[in-house]
């Protein structure tokens, strides 16, 4: 029933996040990435889920992979809560289906008086309760490292109701870490990598925003009670920026950890009724790399570039949480905060009135400007709970994130070219003398070693050679296959271009076409209804002894058959014209299925491999990715 729910309508699957829609003078607009994670049941939930059929009677064969001996052995106390979210597939989720063995009837166990909601959700990626911590981070934040070490602006933000996992998602734990530790892993991976080619800076900061008051939490006196709040800053060039947060460089994974164990020590946290951890303020850390080659002239580019990894706290209810004093005081302002997003969100998609962002409704928003509406390619993962008790949370956050889908940003690369001073050419000089008083000596050296160091040297010099050789050799080998990947899909996307024109024209003939079908129909079956009941006037006229149309009577019922056969005759005449539109229509879907065809036969060659290029198993993965987002992103353009 779920997978029927699901196909109905079913929404294609959107282009990748950063994919570029249109490109205007080196920017490029990208639409915002939205994952849904959906969160397992907590041990209290899952003692007030209703059992399973059949649990009682021990595995059968229906059951038994799934067999769970603890679970014959609770007591069998009457449910509480049901699971209102249902994960489909990678893309799709269902919110509230109706149960399987009642049908359409009324939920005993609703969050809400209301009959079953059974509403479809297509997101970029769906992860259930299954999904690892790692399956999150390679789907949505690792394609952001790419645009982060090309010199584009990036942010990965959790959002969601308190309790459903944004902060695990964001940090983890240290038996299994998230998104800061796997995505910090991997950027010093690739700083070590490039290090031979590029001096790279890496620099972090960590703040909160506490009941509209931004703190340092890297420093002990910004997170104190008393500490003054920093002030936001905001430039055509630099973004927003906070008044002096301090700035750390770490030297390793294991130093960013450190500052970050430091950083949530100093965090606002309070236990609620509905999260015994729950955070009390909005986290954002920021990851600034500055990068330059290493063989700089007097002129070099500088490629700069800031990742955004932002954990918000969670919306709230007071009735659920049972908060008062200050806990309440403090989820009003998270309240307040999240609400400013969710205009800026609807603003944002409302594209047609062009209307007001309101960004400055909360230091939140503010700091989420570039982030939701300027250069920034940004990830939206949005953290849900399967079970009842968050019905209306979990409602209102897939809602926000579907929204969400709409919004694009434009993205440039933050590329300066430096150029040394005159005052600098004369250290530049001294620099370039001593490199070759150094070369000089070495000759020197050599010159007068015996001729048996001379041979021995040689002999490891000719080693050194062939070293080289095969090295370069194997460069050359995959670069040539960087090439050919690089090439493949290009060829791809140059076929699937017309692709997603001849589907849009396909999908729009099948549905005017369907329109003019049911169109005909009525038409003509309205047009023998007219048909029967003017011959039976007709007769009736005659059988009266009424006069004929034709013979020149002006009595009234010869005028009422005058004007039926004239209105006859125009229906005949739109029914005629309806159905010549109607086969233009036809051959208009079928000379875009031809289309369709045959351009997917050449993408399909396009993605062939030539023989003489061996690809990685990594190459070919990518290869093949390609080719099915480009099948995709064909297929959302024509539906």
């Amino acid at each position: 029933m779920l997978a029927a729910a699901a196909l109905r309508g079913r929404a294609p699957q959107r282009a990748p996040q950063g994919e570029p829609a249109a490109e205007t003078g080196g920017s490029s607009e990208a639409a915002i990435m939205v994952a849904v994670r959906v969160r397992p049941f907590s041990s209290k939930e899952l003692s007030m889920l209703p059992a399973e059929p059949g649990s009682q009677f021990g595995p059968t064969a229906r059951n038994f992979m799934n067999y769970n001996e603890a679970a014959d052995e609770r007591p069998q106390s009457k449910a509480t809560i049901r699971k209102v979210v249902h994960t489909i597939d990678d893309h799709v989720l269902v919110f509230d289906p109706p149960d399987e063995n009642d049908g359409d009837r009324r939920a005993p166990v609703a969050a809400s008086n209301k009959r079953h909601k059974d509403i479809r959700f297509v997101f970029d990626r769906v992860y259930g309760h299954e999904a690892s911590q790692r399956d999150v981070y390679e789907g949505t934040t690792r394609g952001l490292l790419d645009a982060v070490m090309t010199g584009y602006n990036a942010t990965v933000f959790a959002y969601g109701a308190t309790g459903c996992g944004k902060t695990y998602t964001i940090s983890g734990c240290p038996a299994d870490p998230g998104v800061i530790f796997l995505t910090m892993q991997e950027l010093f991976e690739r700083v070590a990598a490039a290090q031979d080619e590029k001096t790279i800076e890496v620099a972090l900061s960590y703040l909160e925003v506490y009941n509209e008051t931004i703190r340092d939490l890297l420093v002990e006196d910004g997170a104190g009670a008393g500490a003054a709040g920093l002030a936001l800053r905001e430039d055509a060039k630099q973004g927003v920026t906070v008044a002096g947060l301090s700035e750390h460089v770490p030297s390793s994974v294991e130093r960013v950890m450190e500052l970050m164990v430091r950083g949530n020590s100093n965090r606002t946290m309070s236990p609620t009724e509905a999260n015994a951890v729950s955070s009390r303020s909005h986290a954002v850390m920021q990851v600034h790399v500055r990068q330059k080659a290493r063989a700089g002239g007097l002129q070099t580019d500088v490629t700069t570039a800031t990742l955004s990894i932002i954990d918000l706290a969670g919306s709230e209810r007071a009735t659920v949480t049972k908060n008062n004093g200050a806990r309440m005081r403090e989820g009003a302002n998270i309240n307040r905060s999240l609400l400013a997003l969710a205009n800026c969100i609807n603003a944002l998609c409302d594209q047609k009135t062009k209307r007001h962002i309101p960004y400055r409704d909360s230091k939140l928003t503010r700091l989420l400007k570039f982030s939701l509406g300027g250069n920034c390619r940004t990830v939206m993962i949005t953290c849900v709970s399967p079970a009842s008790t968050y019905y209306e949370e979990t409602h209102n956050t897939l809602k926000y994130a579907n929204r969400a889908k709409n919004i694009r940003t434009t993205v440039a690369k933050n590329t300066k070219s430096t150029q040394v001073h005159l005052a600098q050419y004369q250290s530049k000089i001294r620099e370039q003398s001593d490199e070759i008083k150094r070369l000089q000596q070495e000759v020197a050296a050599l010159k007068s070693r015996p001729a048996a160091t001379a041979a021995a040297a040689a002999a490891a010099g000719s080693r050194n050679s062939a070293q080289a050789v095969q090295a370069m050799a194997e460069l050359r080998k995959q670069t040539q296959a960087v090439q050919v990947v690089q090439d493949l899909r290009n060829k791809m996307a140059t076929a699937y271009a017309p692709i997603r024109e001849a589907k849009w024209e396909h999908a729009s003939a099948l549905m005017v076409g369907g329109w003019y079908d049911h169109h005909l129909d009525a038409l003509k079956g309205w047009r023998e209804q007219f048909e029967t009941a003017f011959q039976e006037q007709q007769h009736l006229f005659s059988g009266s002894g009424a006069m004929d149309i034709d013979d020149g009577a002006d009595d009234g019922s010869s005028a009422i058959a005058r004007r039926s056969l004239v209105f006859r005759q125009q229906v005949d005449e739109l029914l005629r014209d309806l159905t010549r539109e109607r086969k233009t229509i036809g051959r208009h879907a079928e000379h875009s299925t031809q289309l369709i065809e045959r351009n997917s036969y050449m993408a399909e060659r396009a993605a062939q491999v030539p023989p003489s290029v061996q690809l990685t198993a990594e190459q070919r993965y990518h290869v093949d990715q390609e080719y099915r987002v480009l099948d995709l992103s064909a297929e959302r353009g024509g539906l």
